[in-house]
Parts: structure tokens; C-alpha cells; sequence
């Protein structure tokens, strides 16, 4: 039977990480030339990772599928990046980010690895700042913070509403600084879509240019996954259109264990879905819940514009049920509350589907050039897609897919099963649980880049000093070259009638109802029958216009969703496993009296890892059982 050997070291968790740090082996600086490391993906975790190793001595080839890193998804974070700093005084602590973090997590991550990303986040900020990053400051000089869903403290740090931009352009600059040294080597418009193993670890990728449609191989002692998350399986999302599963789903294919694929996040600030031909949702910074109240009206038939409702006809209903946190509370919770206003029909919107976010008592207390000062950009961007004016009326927000918590297993030192195959930042699975707090993807992402990989990786490298990488020319590498372009060949010979985008939607549409923000037994049934009809008649039925020898948006778009097909099953299916509702995976026969999340911590507290046993095969489910040493084991509460 297969186990998973989590490799967390012995000792008190305050010290797991210094004393492991001693004990992996280390290769010397002379030695470290001598080694080749493949990076797919520019984003924070990919571009932090490429940098430190370039910057270390190491030969590095990054890929991107980008024309440039600057338009890696990473850009489009907004509200902040968390940090135990402690500078408002307000009773903040490594431990405390550690324990919120595990606990938004509805306990299912893995205590060692969380409490090492709340020790390093620190460091983060450390070098951001070093790097220029021009996070926000207080009248005092020291950087500012705000609060973020969660937390009762304020330890986010910010660059107004474009934190995520500000620091992937200091991770850009710093990777491109290792280019023009010539330690890194770029290649844009390349999308990885193979990995290739020999004799059990891995030994390199293979690569579609995606502007001429050459099909390469490249070969390496190691290989880093920093590939993000996979929310577009949901069709619509808040991720960038272009967003896939491709690199880990292939890895996935490869043999590496694909963990916890039904915990995803619908986050609750997205701008309404207005009709059903939109192709692309607008994520509103969960930084706004800082001043932004909350409400519905109280009356279902209140068809009023917001302004004209009276506040004692209003439902501030985040205050009234959770006061503690109130408008602050996680985003699990704060989105099942949303869809239950709007399941008693006291949605507000056209289409009802929403919810308000008003700012109008933050700016009669403060001052609209204060608010304006720390949220004017998303007012902005707000204004450009809705023509609505956020300083005059309520935002409209509602629930939509955001991140995944699931992704590929790794152990402590972020590397898969695959012996040589790593997996950093969303497209792992290891830190963040069943539910994500905010502000927690930009700390991860560094986190593992610049502070944890560059340490980790080189107790594996260390027992292949002087041992070349396997031959590009070695059958391994000509078999999966043949792999994929077959793969593209039979693709544009389907020749059928439907396009790529309407089987998208389609089986976004059944995500979204079956396995979106409620799940059931029935509903999860009825998705494993259907996904696998709708991947057959995609296989029989699209239609992919191009050829494979140049640019063919349509044709990497096909490649991606045939992916997505394989992943949502899988989705679903441990959805269906996991008897229980926990952050963001709410099974409807799970709950409390109050309509909350209720965990089997008996049968449960696991995480689950799958592994592929070929196409159309019954995939084996793993567990990886967590135990909970320093953080106690309760029903999450935010009264």
C-alpha cells in the first residue's frame, strides 16, 4: 500500500525549521554551477525561486507562457501580504499567525509547515522593502498595516490596492537582474505540457513554443511547479482567462499525488455575473471589508435603490452574526452567509444574485480622501466595469471561485513523491488548509521562493553532484515529445461542431452547482455522471480551428480544458469522499444547528492525496493524517 512520508522533523515546532535547515546537506558554493534547475512559472513563487537560485549559483531555465513574467496572474492580487510584525501593538505574534492561519484552515493543514510560512513571513517583508517595494506607511515612517478576514489583529501589508503588482515587479527585477547576468535563462510564449521522468524522479519537461508550435524537450536535475491554481475548472472565476491545470494535472499524469482537489475558495467580493455569455469575473479586494459594511435589505420585495433604504430596513446581517469579527470574517463564512441572503431571495442586483458593500458611514467618519487614499484604484476599476460610483452608492459584490487550496502533495522540503519534482505556492497543497485566510497566497508564494526551497532543494541535489542530467535524446524524452504532439494532432483532427468555450461552460456549469459552495451526496452523484459524458462528447464533438505549426490560442485553450475534464471528476469525487463540510468544501448534510460548518475530526482529519492509475481508471485515495499538537482542535466560531 502506498504511504506518504511527510518528512516534518522531530523537535517543538518553534525550532522544526532551524533544525532542519542544520541537517539537510548543503552544496558548496563552487558545486552549485555545476547543477540545472527547471522553473515553470513566472509568477511570485516561480520569479521569487528563479532569482534566489540564480543568485546562488545555480544554472536555471525559467518558462513562461507569458510575453513577459509582469503578466503572471500574481499581478492581479490587491489587498495585502501578512506578516506577524506586531508594529500596531495589538497583541500579534509568529505563534498567532500560525494558529489563525490553522484554524481559518478549519484544521485540516499540516501544523509544521504552516507555522515555518508564519515564521519566514517576516523575512518577506524584510526583503520587499529591501527591494523597494513601496508597501504603505504611517505618519511615523514604520510600514502601515490593515486588517484582513480572519484575524483580530493588523498584520497585512499593503500597496494600496496593488500589492500583488508591486511585488512581482520586485520579484521581476531581481529575476531579471539573474538574466542579464546570465545565471537564468528565459523562455517566454512556452507552455510546459509534459513532464518527464526516468527510473522514478524527475528529469525535465516538455515545452510548446506557443508562437511557432515547436515542440522541445529540456532536461535537469530538478523541476519546480509554480503554475498557480486551477479555478477555471468553474469556467468563470477571478483568475486570469488564461489561468489552467496543465503543468500539475500532466505531473498529476506522471505519477505525483494530487492532494485535497475539492478544497476551493469562493471568495466573497467579486463584482456580480450580470448575463450568461460572460467569460470573465472581477475579483474586488476582500482589504475593502476593512471600512465596507456588509447588507440586504430586510424585506425580500425591497426593490429600492440602496440609498433610499432606511438603515433600520437594512440587514448588516455579517454584524449581527458574527459581532466579534463582523464584516472581517473569513471568507468561507462570509460567503455561505452571502448565498443564504441570497437563497431567501433578499438578494440585491438585476439578477439578485449579490450583495452590498457600502461605504457611505467609512467616509461621513473619515473622510472620502482618506478612503480614497487607501482604496482608490479599486474605486476606480470598480466604477470603469459597473459606471456605478462607489463614493456615492454601495458596491454590489457576490460569491465567486477564487483560489484552490488543493494542488499537488509535497512534504516538508515542497517536493512531490516524484523524487526531483517540486511543487511551489498555489499549485501545492500544503499550507493553507480547507480555507485560505486573506493575504495569506502572497506569503506563501515568497515564502516558498525565496526562504524554503532555496534551503530544501539542495539536500536533494546534493547526492547527484558530478551526474548529468538525462540526454534530451534519451527515449523518455522522444516518447513524451510523441505524447504531445499527438495529443495537439488529434485535437485539430476532431473537426466538430461545438466550440472549446461551450464545453467549458459547460462543465463550469456543472462545477459551479454541484461541487461550487454547497456540495451534497446527490448532487456530487449526479456531477461523476455527467463530467465524464461531457469530456466524451468533447473528445468527438469540438472544434478547433488553426493548425499546430503557429500561434493557436484555440488549440492551447482545447489542451487545457481536456485537462480541466480529467481534474473536475476528481474534484468531485473527493468532494464525494470527504464526509464532512470544512472551510470551503460544505457538504449541505454536514452542519450545525446554525447552519455552520461541522468537521469529523474522528474520521476526517486527513489530508486526502490521490493517485493516478491511468486514463479511466479508478484513482487510489491516500490519506496523510494530521495531528494537531499545538493547536487545539475546535468548532470554529467568529461570534
Amino acid at each position: 500500500m502506498t504511504t506518504l512520508d511527510a518528512k516534518v522533523p522531530a523537535g517543538p515546532i518553534q525550532d522544526k525549521w532551524t533544525s532542519h535547515r542544520f541537517d539537510s546537506k548543503l552544496v558548496n558554493p563552487a558545486n552549485k554551477r555545476k547543477y540545472e534547475i527547471i522553473i515553470i512559472g513566472t509568477g511570485l513563487a516561480g520569479a521569487s525561486a528563479a532569482a534566489s537560485f540564480g543568485e546562488m549559483g545555480y544554472k536555471v531555465r525559467v518558462f513562461t507562457y507569458h510575453d513577459s513574467p509582469r503578466r503572471a496572474h500574481s499581478i492581479a492580487a490587491q489587498g495585502g501580504i501578512n506578516a506577524a510584525k506586531n508594529y500596531t501593538n495589538d497583541g500579534d505574534s509568529i505563534f498567532r499567525l500560525f494558529y489563525d492561519t490553522v484554524k481559518g484552515g478549519d484544521y485540516r493543514s499540516r501544523e509544521a509547515n504552516v507555522y515555518r510560512l508564519a515564521e519566514v513571513a517576516n523575512e518577506i517583508i524584510d526583503q520587499c522593502t529591501a527591494q523597494g517595494v513601496p508597501f504603505a506607511r504611517e505618519y511615523g515612517g514604520l510600514l502601515d498595516n490593515r486588517s484582513f478576514g480572519g484575524a483580530q489583529v493588523s498584520r497585512t501589508f499593503y500597496a494600496r490596492g496593488q500589492t500583488g503588482q508591486q511585488l512581482l515587479l520586485g520579484a521581476y527585477q531581481a529575476l531579471a537582474r539573474q538574466i542579464a547576468l546570465g545565471n537564468v535563462t528565459l523562455y517566454n510564449r512556452s507552455e510546459m505540457l509534459e513532464v518527464v521522468t526516468h527510473e522514478g524522479r524527475a528529469a525535465g519537461v516538455v515545452v510548446r513554443d506557443m508562437v511557432s508550435g515547436e515542440i522541445s524537450s529540456h532536461s535537469a536535475h530538478a523541476v519546480v511547479l509554480a503554475t498557480g491554481g486551477y479555478s477555471n475548472v468553474f469556467f468563470l472565476s477571478t483568475n486570469a482567462m488564461a489561468c489552467n491545470t496543465t503543468a500539475i494535472w500532466r505531473a498529476h499524469r506522471k505519477g505525483a499525488h494530487f492532494a485535497n482537489p475539492c478544497f476551493t475558495q469562493i471568495h466573497p467580493t467579486c463584482i456580480p455575473v450580470h448575463d450568461e455569455f460572460q467569460s470573465k469575473l472581477t475579483l474586488m479586494s476582500e482589504s475593502l471589508r476593512n471600512d465596507g459594511r456588509i447588507w440586504v435589505p430586510i424585506n425580500p420585495d425591497d426593490t429600492r435603490p440602496a440609498n433610499d433604504i432606511p438603515e433600520d430596513e437594512r440587514d448588516y446581517y455579517l454584524e449581527r452574526i458574527y459581532p466579534s469579527f463582523g464584516n472581517l470574517a473569513p471568507r468561507d463564512v462570509a460567503s455561505r452567509a452571502a448565498m443564504r441572503m441570497i437563497d431567501e431571495n433578499r438578494g440585491i442586483g438585476p439578477l439578485k444574485n449579490g450583495v452590498y458593500l457600502d461605504f457611505a458611514e467609512a467616509i461621513g467618519r473619515l473622510g472620502k480622501d482618506v478612503i480614497e487614499a487607501r482604496y482608490g484604484n479599486l474605486f476606480e476599476m470598480y466604477e470603469r466595469i459597473t459606471d456605478e460610483d462607489p463614493y456615492v452608492v454601495p458596491m454590489r459584490i457576490y460569491p465567486a471561485p477564487h483560489y484552490t487550496m488543493g494542488g499537488l502533495w509535497v512534504d516538508y522540503n515542497l517536493m512531490t513523491n516524484v523524487p526531483g519534482l517540486y511543487a511551489i505556492g498555489e499549485a501545492n497543497f500544503s499550507d493553507h488548509g480547507a480555507n485560505r485566510l486573506g493575504a495569506s497566497a502572497l506569503m506563501q508564494g515568497l515564502a516558498d521562493g525565496y526562504f524554503v526551497l532555496p534551503y530544501t532543494i539542495a539536500d536533494y541535489l546534493v547526492d547527484y553532484l558530478n551526474v548529468a542530467p538525462v540526454s534530451t535524446d534519451h527515449e523518455v524524452f522522444k516518447d513524451s515529445e510523441r505524447e504531445v504532439d499527438e495529443r495537439m494532432k488529434k485535437l485539430l483532427s476532431i473537426n466538430g461542431m461545438r466550440t472549446v468555450d461551450s464545453f467549458h461552460r459547460e462543465l463550469g456549469n456543472i462545477m459551479i452547482e454541484h461541487c461550487g459552495l454547497a456540495r451534497s451526496k446527490a448532487g456530487l452523484e449526479k456531477a461523476l455522471v455527467q463530467i465524464p459524458a461531457l469530456r466524451e462528447e468533447f473528445w468527438k464533438n469540438v472544434r478547433v480551428t488553426g493548425t499546430e505549426d503557429s500561434y493557436n490560442s484555440e488549440l492551447a485553450k482545447a489542451a487545457r480544458v481536456a485537462d480541466f475534464f480529467e481534474l473536475a471528476e476528481l474534484m468531485c469525487r473527493d468532494a464525494l469522499e470527504r464526509e464532512e463540510s470544512c472551510g470551503g468544501h460544505f457538504r449541505v448534510e454536514h452542519q450545525t444547528d446554525e447552519g455552520e460548518a461541522q468537521r469529523d475530526d474522528v474520521n476526517q482529519a486527513h489530508s486526502s492525496a490521490w493517485e493516478w492509475n491511468g486514463y479511466g481508471q479508478a484513482q487510489t485515495h491516500i490519506k496523510e493524517p494530521l495531528e494537531f499538537e499545538y493547536v487545539a482542535l475546535a468548532q470554529r466560531s467568529y461570534k
